[in-house]
């Protein structure tokens, strides 16, 4: 793991704090998902909300949980940062590590069900959500977009979650896909 992918995890433990007290428990991760479900608008016992949840819940208990060195049922920094340098070492382990729960967030911020993440959804879950301001949401979203059409596929938005998580290249545009990282 390098400085570059620190950083980023960094970033992405600060959004995964949901309740900011300096810990990642299984009830951030759960509130994670009611806020993307309470943006999105649909009903907690809706499909995609349900998919989320349970995709989010594989995800403490094989990604997150694991990472808990003390077993005191919460992440910290350190021990997260850890975690991943143990389980994010290759990128062909993507498919089963973040993929699933990466085809349910797509499928809920894909918020008129056409196959397309349009800028307007991407600023929706990751400006309302996540935190991230509009300009930047705009700015990372238009380098995302690498074919140029103004939404993201399926496929743009895997491959922008995989290069955050794995990727090392300090001017990638999914570096700051959680908000901006200092590089």
């Amino acid at each position: 793991m390098t400085a570059l992918q620190d950083l980023k995890y960094a970033q992405w433990f600060r959004g995964a704090d949901v309740d900011g007290d300096g810990f990642i428990t299984q009830r951030d991760v759960r509130m994670m998902s009611e806020r993307y479900i309470a943006a999105r608008g649909v009903a907690p016992d809706s499909t995609p909300a349900r998919l989320l949840t349970e995709g989010m819940d594989v995800f403490w208990t094989n990604v997150i949980a694991p990472m808990d060195q003390d077993g005191d049922g919460k992440v910290d920094l350190r021990e997260m940062t850890e975690g991943f340098r143990r389980a994010l070492t290759d990128p062909a382990l993507y498919p089963r590590q973040v993929e699933p729960v990466t085809d349910c967030f797509f499928d809920l911020v894909d918020l008129d069900g056409d196959g397309r993440i349009d800028q307007s959804e991407f600023r929706l879950m990751f400006d309302a959500v996540a935190g991230v301001s509009g300009e930047e949401c705009a700015t990372v979203f238009a380098a995302l977009d690498r074919d140029g059409s103004g939404a993201l596929d399926r496929a743009e938005f895997h491959r922008a979650v995989a290069e955050f998580f794995y990727g090392d290249d300090p001017g990638a545009p999914a570096n700051h896909l959680f908000g901006r990282v200092a590089i």
